[in-house]
């Protein structure tokens, strides 16, 4: 521990254990890591209330870190990671990027997970003119910087293309929703979702007889429950974060009632899919762990990898998941801008992102629209028999799989 700072040091310093190794399919082989580490610095929520999922960002992290060190490193040289805890706090996370930065003197940083850390670190980064990737910023509009990249591929508007997106899935369905609930934590990027939700549901003529805010780590659902039995709506969206999914559906059983159809925005994903009330629930998405995705080798590899970290690591529901994939994506950038521009110079790695389409272990992603974002690539997934399955677009979707309505 340091001063006031709940701190994890996590130093991934992980050397290969070979002098040489094989180079996959390429056949080469490549001298292991030497000279000094270049040094990688975030923070993520590892205790308070998003610390459910910020743990998967930790493990795909380490593993990422691992697999570069077994391999040549990055531009030759080993990897380090500096990881320190943020406590799900902006302002804990704006002072240890500062710290990262002058103290610990990294040479390359990457964004929180979660977007009120996000805003605040990528103050930080603005003012060292640092190359900043994220992987879970719901607020494109709010970070104009020039150096900053999505790892997700969210679109530079999420707020009306997801809503439109997922109701474009609902009115496929035999009786399409004619009214819609819409609760949402006041985390700012649920928030906003949730208030475009709103907007495209009324321009559709979805009535919406209940919009309702609640507070970032509320734990008490029970008075929110019974206003969503009252309104009683054909839909029910929900702009939760972690576990308040699970909360809120506690919270509605004791009332004996179960949405007819419901959406959750960014749940924890293994507490969620142990809960029987959430089967046939719906979340947003990318990619999940089944065909047409597994059909790219790295991909399949990835989440062989990922389910034995998280079980080990104790994890509720060990497959590969949307933020993992976010996680994964996010070193990728950063490693592949490295090597194309054979050097950490973060205006040179900015450069090439933003010129660039980027092979990732989902899908190529570009950088060229506005906020240096692509287009809106997201899915939708629904918990169907106690696993996460992408049903929407259809063409995401595995052999035979579809919406349950």
């Amino acid at each position: 521990m340091s001063g006031n700072f709940s701190l994890w040091s996590r130093r991934a310093l992980l050397g290969s254990a070979a002098g040489m190794i094989a180079a996959g399919a390429a056949g080469k082989l490549l001298a292991a890591p030497a000279g000094q580490p270049i040094r990688v610095g975030s923070t993520l929520a590892l205790t308070g209330p998003l610390a459910q999922t910020a743990m998967i960002y930790k493990i795909v992290g380490e593993y990422y870190v691992e697999m570069l060190n077994k391999a040549n490193g990055l531009l030759g040289r080993p990897v380090e990671w500096v990881l320190y805890d943020d406590q799900s706090k902006p302002d804990v996370a704006r002072s240890l990027y500062e710290k990262l930065l002058t103290v610990d003197k990294v040479d390359l940083i990457i964004g929180p997970y979660a977007t009120g850390g996000i805003l605040s670190a990528v103050g930080v980064a603005q003012r060292h003119n640092k190359l900043f990737i994220q992987g879970s910023l719901g607020m494109p509009h709010l970070v104009p910087y020039e150096m900053a990249f999505p790892a997700t591929p969210f679109g530079p508007e999420p707020n009306q293309s997801y809503p439109a997106k997922l109701l474009d899935m609902m009115a496929t369905a035999p009786n399409p929703p004619k009214s819609i609930t819409i609760l949402t934590s006041k985390f700012p990027s649920a928030q906003y979702w949730s208030a475009g939700a709103k907007q495209v549901a009324e321009a559709r003529g979805i009535k919406v007889p209940l919009y309702l805010e609640y507070e970032f780590g509320n734990r008490d659902f029970n008075a929110i429950a019974a206003r969503v039995k009252e309104a009683n709506a054909d839909f029910l969206w929900v702009g939760a974060l972690g576990l308040e999914g699970n909360q809120l559906l506690e919270a509605m059983k004791k009332l004996n009632y179960l949405p007819k159809r419901h959406f959750y925005l960014f749940p924890a994903p293994g507490p969620m899919a142990v809960a029987a009330e959430a089967n046939n629930a719906f979340a947003q998405g990318t990619a999940e762990e089944h065909a047409p995705f597994t059909d790219k080798p790295a991909f399949a590899s990835f989440a062989n990898e990922f389910r034995v970290r998280a079980t080990k690591a104790g994890l509720p529901n060990p497959n590969l998941d949307s933020q993992a994939i976010s996680a994964y994506v996010t070193w990728e950038l950063l490693s592949k801008a490295a090597e194309a521009t054979k050097s950490i110079d973060d205006k040179k790695m900015a450069a090439w992102l933003r010129g660039n389409t980027v092979d990732t272990i989902i899908w190529p992603m570009r950088f060229d629209g506005k906020f240096n974002h692509g287009p809106d690539q997201q899915t939708v997934r629904q918990l169907q028999d106690g696993k996460w399955v992408v049903v929407w677009p259809s063409h995401f979707a595995p052999p035979g799989v579809k919406p349950r309505f």
